[in-house]
């Protein structure tokens, strides 16, 4: 029985050792299987290209556990987006995607196919499966669910979140000492998160979770006020730009500095009107995705801000790749473990799906039906947890 890979997406810390995992799982199966992974996710899957996982990696799974990244490498394809596949080289003119992909797997022998990414990889995994059984072969897909958004319905939490909230408050960590480099000044931490601002909440509480275990010297002016946050901004949570500016005028006075966490997806509307009205290109992915490396939200509010609060600097920092491409942690790491167990025991009964923490389950491990997958959940800012936290910091 042939069993395949595939990781797609963008990366989070929960890619290599989910993989690790799984080879792990069905190395110890009595039935001999053969591995592969498709490289590049759907773009390998199209083009053909492949690694076999040797013995080699077999003997030494568990040492994927310990990276993040993905070593079977990543890509953003969808496989219903026919213009872009041809634009890119994937397939030639006149080819379908879903019938390219379909075939390579039947050529493969594939009988198991794991599919590691957000909402839009398990989404393209269930028209995957349509297709096949529309044309008569059976394959058993089971999806593991990675986004450090965590924006996925209807699943509880999703692999990598976690350890990427804990690394974006170690990136900050470093990034706040920046405010002894000048007088007054603004610093703004844009973190991952287009229509969800969970990661934004999770590492802001995370950030002053670890804050509160530091040790401070006031008369040296190492103060826990000036390394604290002024301000958390997310896209569930419509921003008062005017009445903002005031508030932190006057905690600039109070304490010379100003420090931001921003959701990239917070305001992008704002964003995108004054785009539209200086006739500016709005660029898109091959999912629709308005492209916000392109906007770059943080320095728009930087610029909106700035003067108005009187900052003598302006600091601008993303921890995107940083907190993406951590190896997991040992919370994360629990789940992933878990999950990809539960996706091998599905798929040796033939169970297709994605293997998550179901919310109409009691928040229990589940394999959830591909149709049921979707993605733009949005964070619930009334979380009693996010709400202390904004009084703490007086929003």
């Amino acid at each position: 029985m042939n069993v395949a890979f595939l990781t797609a997406g963008g990366i989070a810390p929960c890619l290599s050792s989910s993989i690790g995992r799984l080879i792990r799982n069905y190395s110890k199966q009595d039935t001999s299987f053969t591995m592969l992974g498709y490289l590049n996710g759907y773009k390998g899957l199209l083009t053909g290209e492949s690694l076999s996982i040797g013995e080699d990696v077999i003997k030494n799974a568990e040492i994927l556990y310990e990276y993040g990244g993905s070593p079977i490498g990543n890509s953003r394809v969808k496989l219903t987006n026919i213009d872009d596949c041809i634009k890119n080289g994937y397939i030639r003119k006149g080819e379908d995607p879903l019938k390219v992909a379909a075939d390579q797997l039947v050529g493969d022998n594939v009988s198991i196919l794991h599919t590691i990414g957000g909402d839009d990889t398990n989404i393209s995994a269930g028209d995957l499966i349509n297709y096949l059984k529309n044309n008569n072969y059976e394959l058993t897909v089971v999806g593991l669910p990675k986004t450090i958004d965590n924006d996925i319905f209807p699943i509880q939490q999703t692999l990598g979140a976690w350890t990427a909230a804990e690394q974006g408050a170690i990136f900050f960590e470093n990034v706040s000492n920046e405010n002894t480099t000048s007088s007054r000044q603004l610093i703004i931490h844009e973190i991952m998160g287009r229509n969800c601002g969970w990661l934004t909440a999770a590492t802001a509480l995370e950030y002053r979770n670890r804050l509160s275990n530091r040790n401070f010297l006031p008369s040296m002016l190492l103060t826990k006020e000036r390394w604290d946050l002024d301000a958390v901004y997310i896209p569930e949570i419509e921003i008062d730009i005017e009445n903002e500016m005031v508030r932190l005028k006057q905690r600039m006075d109070e304490k010379d500095s100003v420090n931001i966490f921003l959701s990239e997806g917070a305001g992008i509307e704002s964003i995108m009107h004054e785009m539209d009205e200086k006739n500016e290109e709005i660029k898109r992915d091959a999912f629709g995705h308005v492209r916000l490396d392109k906007i770059n939200p943080g320095n728009w509010f930087a610029r909106q801000f700035a003067k108005k609060i009187d900052a003598d600097k302006v600091l601008v920092q993303k921890s995107g790749y940083f907190a993406r491409s951590a190896k997991p942690n040992e919370k994360d790491l629990s789940l992933i473990l878990d999950t990809a167990d539960m996706a091998v025991e599905c798929a040796m009964k033939g169970e297709s799906g994605v293997i998550g923490l179901d919310e109409e389950s009691d928040n229990k491990l589940a394999c959830i039906d591909f149709e049921r997958i979707k993605g733009g959940k949005p964070f619930n800012p009334n979380e009693e947890w996010f709400q202390s936290l904004l009084k703490e910091i007086e929003i």
